[in-house]
Formats: C-alpha cells, structure tokens, sequence
C-alpha cells in the first residue's frame, strides 16, 4: 500500500529565566509551566510504523494522521488507498468526515456569542427555543446553554438519534418530537452522550445571529483558520477532489466503499468533512487560547469555560487496565477531558457511517494529535493514546492497537458463539398465530412516525417511512417474533421484530429490537394502525 510521510524537527526555544522572573511568568500566564518536550526522529518513526501496521493488520482502507507541536504541523502521515477498490493514495489533504468533532466548533461560535455579549451561558434555552420542550416541565425551563453542551440532561446516550439518522425530519422537526424521549437518569446526575441537544445548540446559533449555522461556523471559524476545503454538507462534496470514501467490512473481510449519508438535521452535532492537515489549524488555534493571525477568535475565558469539567465520567475497569495514569475522566463544552501521563488531555472521538476520527491535544506540551480513517474502527482511537505513549512517554509498544488486533482475531470464532446461541434460543416447530396477512399493515409511533409491513409472494416486508435506508425482509423465528433482515447494506445487525396481539387476537402493536450501541430502537413503540 502507498504512504504519504513527511516531518520536522521542531524548533527548541533557547531562553533563559532566572527564578524571580520564572515565577513572574508564573503569575502572569495561566499557560501551565513544563518542561519542553523533545521528540526524537525514533519516535516519529515509531509512530509512523505502528500507522501503517495498523492500516495493514486491521483492515483500513486509509488512515491519516497530522501532529502539531508549539504552534507548527510537525508530522503528517497517510497509508492506504481513498477508495478501497481504487488505486489513488490518501494524503493529509484527503477529505474524511470528522463527526462529533464538529461539536467543539459549534461550542466555539456560542462562546463567540457570549465574548460579544449576545447571550451567556446561563441563559436558559427557552429563552431562545420556546418550542423545545424535554420530558419534564422543570427540565424543559431549567435548562441552560451549557446544559446543551456538556451531556448532562438526564436522557441516555444516543437517545433520540432515530429521529434524524437518515430521516425525512428538519432539525425543527426533531426537536419537537424530542419532548417525547424518556429520561434514564435525574437532570444534571449523569453523562449521557447527546446528539439532540447540540442540535438545539445550533438552532440556539441561528435565533441570536440571523444567520444559518453553517454560514456561521464557516465566517466565524473555518475561514479566519484557513479550512478552506473543509465542508459542512455532503452536498458540498460534489465537486472537491481527494475525498476519502467510507467503507463498510463485508462477511468475508473485504471492504466495500458506502454512499455518503446526508446529516444536513443535525449539522451542528456532527456534520463537518476536512482533512486532517487543516485539523491541525484547528488544534494549533485551541492550544494557543484561540489567538489567530494577530487577534482572536476567543477569549482565553472562553477557553477555560470548554475545557472546565462540567460533567464528570467514571473512569472504566478497562482505562485502569490499559490506561492506569487516566485518574480523572469528564465532559466539558464541546470536550472530552482527562488525566493522562500526568497531564491534561482534551479530546473528542467522531463515528460516522464508514468513518471513524479521534483529536487529542495535551495543551501543558503544546501537542495535538488528529487520526482518521474511512471505516468503522477503533483503530484511530486506539492510535491516539497510543501515540500519547509513544510521544510523551517515549513507550515503544502500542498496547491498545495490539489490543484490537487481539480481538480482531477472537470475533469470528465470538460471531460464530453468538449466533449459534441465537439459533439455540429459537423455538423450534412453532407458527405465527394469524395468517401473515394478518401482519401486514401501518404501525405508527407517537414520536417517529410510521412502519410499514407488507406482504408479497408469501414473504413479509418491512419499510421506516421516514428512513430511506431503513427497509428490509421479515424471517419468521418462531410465534409471533420475526427475524429483521436489512435491505441495504447497513452497519446495523440483524434484529427482531415482535408482533402483540390483543385479547380479541388481532395484531395491537410491533416493538422492534436491533442490538447496537448507536441507535436504540426499544424507544420506539409502534401501534398497529389499520
């Protein structure tokens, strides 16, 4: 496979200080003070090494890294291919869609807003959304700006994103339908990732400036940072040229590249396609307190206000085992924060169809780190701490890539346990209790909209109307349970569909089942129509 490398040696600052003036500097900066970070052409070396082995071991299309240190690009490095069954090699100005990393942007126009005093981050958001209602009354008129940024609102991870993943709905839309959604835990008690809420963020935007979000971003972010090919649409990429192509891993291992899938109804949450050489601008500008070309983007408040924790995170068993320096884990504003080798770390991951991205920056050491790749994999998440390792702590293995290849191994020999006890789990010689036209019909659930079941040459068929790409075939399992089969080529598994009768014995409802960790359809409950 063909790579792309290139690096610096970075510039060591020669000053002195002698102890009076070191605590001046001390008192004056709120810039931590540390020793400066050497890195050795072995580490980068190393680092670009376990890249390509990673890309080789792990079956990725490419993967693209760029490092920043004290205000410079440093390293940059790709491997692999665009496009699977192409031959045009990525480069750090391949274009890979970045995700959640879009959601640091969107905090970053709101702190602009509250820098030029158009609102605060206390602000409740009524004030600004007066038809965004949540679960409860209390919740709906306690909550804040910041509350929308920090993953703090009581809902579970990735509830609601049904309501925009792939739909026909508006962002308008579905933050109406978000007053639906049930809570898991109390208001400000526990971290639960939302994508929703980020959505509100943006249409929060739009009411203070006038402006669309993108305009915003894109004039007051993208364009003062020099990301000029950066794009915040997948209708925009019709005509950029070095655009990497998402991926999805087949049954038998091959990778075969995927369409793009529009998610203009939740833009401010996850929209954003760059590459990682102008990720760089970005990160460099975060470090330096938002300071660009003489002026600033941000106050160094601002900063400060992101990067402050406002939602704690356990750390997990398996951070303390591979990651035993991490004693700290939160959510700030648009931010993941944490401890790691005895520093602040300030990252965020970003999952999109058939590409994954991670950002790490450790601002004591002026370092920052941007992966991505165009497949779902952990790979660049792995790459990211492992580089820290590499990189601060000149550590020679990569024990979370050596991790994933491990379990990349096992997962056969899993898939084949878990679907042989699936199989084990049917009840064997049963019927469905009515005839399947009985079956067929339109569900409709009070927060998503309407299912369609229908019956043709004897095989049952289901169809999300609002979700083009949600359609597929009914299996019958046994009794009244049907195995759901995807129509297209999806990265969801394959789950179940169960059909309640009421006690006249006609079909009442249709709950769905689809085990994955992005999207739960247990929150939809759909009543049989007609």
């Amino acid at each position: 496979m063909m790579s792309q490398i290139s690096f610096k040696t970075p510039k060591v600052k020669r000053t002195f200080l002698g102890f009076l003036g070191l605590v001046g500097m001390a008192l004056l900066t709120s810039e931590p003070c540390s020793a400066q970070l050497r890195i050795s052409n072995a580490q980068w070396n190393r680092l670009d090494a376990a890249l390509e082995e990673a890309q080789q071991t792990l079956n990725l299309p490419s993967i693209s890294v760029a490092v920043v240190h004290e205000g410079q690009l440093i390293f940059s490095s790709s491997h692999g291919m665009l496009d699977a069954t192409g031959s045009e090699p990525a480069n750090s100005q391949s274009m890979y869609a970045v995700a959640s990393n879009t959601k640091a942007f969107t905090s970053a126009a709101l702190a602009q807003l509250v820098d030029a005093g158009k609102l605060n981050w206390d602000d409740r958001v009524q004030s600004y959304l007066p038809h965004f209602e949540l679960y409860d009354p209390y919740v709906t008129d306690e909550l804040r700006i910041a509350d929308l940024l920090c993953h703090r609102s009581g809902l579970a991870t990735f509830s609601g994103d049904l309501l925009w993943y792939g739909t026909s709905w508006s962002a308008e839309d579905v933050l109406k339908k978000a007053r639906h959604l049930e809570p898991v835990s109390g208001f400000r008690t526990t971290f639960g990732y939302q994508n929703i809420l980020y959505i509100a963020a943006g249409q929060v935007i739009e009411q203070v400036t006038g402006r669309d979000w993108e305009e915003v971003v894109r004039d007051s972010l993208l364009l003062p940072l020099g990301m000029e090919r950066a794009v915040l649409s997948t209708n925009a990429l019709e005509n950029v040229e070095n655009v990497a192509l998402p991926h999805n891993e087949l049954e038998d291992g091959s990778l075969a590249p995927i369409n793009w899938v529009n998610w203009d109804n939740m833009a401010p949450a996850g929209a954003l396609i760059t590459s990682v050489d102008e990720m760089a601008r970005w990160m460099i500008v975060q470090m330096d307190s938002g300071r660009v070309d003489g002026g600033r983007l941000w106050t160094e408040q601002q900063t400060r206000s992101m990067w402050s924790m406002h939602t704690p995170i356990p750390v997990s068993p398996f951070y303390n085992q591979y990651l035993p320096s991490m004693h700290f884990r939160g959510y700030g504003l648009g931010w993941e924060l944490s401890t790691l080798h005895g520093r602040k770390v300030v990252g965020h991951s970003g999952g999109y169809d058939g590409m994954i991205s991670r950002q790490l920056l450790v601002p004591e050491e002026k370092l920052g780190i941007f992966i991505a790749t165009n497949t779902n994999s952990s790979v660049p998440w792995a790459t990211g701490f492992d580089a820290l390792g590499i990189l601060l702590e000149n550590e020679k293995g990569t024990p979370l890539l050596d991790f994933l290849r491990e379990r990349r191994a096992a997962e056969p020999e899993e898939k084949a346990a878990a679907e042989q006890a699936l199989n084990d789990s049917r009840i064997p010689g049963t019927s469905p209790s009515l005839a399947l036209e009985s079956y067929a019909g339109t569900y409709t659930d009070k927060m998503y909209g309407d299912l369609v079941v229908e019956l043709e040459n004897e095989q049952l068929s289901f169809d999300f109307q609002p979700t083009s790409l949600f359609f597929g075939e009914l299996e019958h399992w046994h009794f009244d349970t049907f195995r759901l089969h995807w129509g297209s080529q999806m990265m969801l598994p394959s789950g179940t569909a169960h059909f309640s009768l009421n006690a006249e014995g006609s079909v009442e409802s249709l709950d769905i089942n689809v085990p994955n960790p992005d999207f739960d359809f247990t929150e939809l409950y759909f009543i049989k129509k007609d």
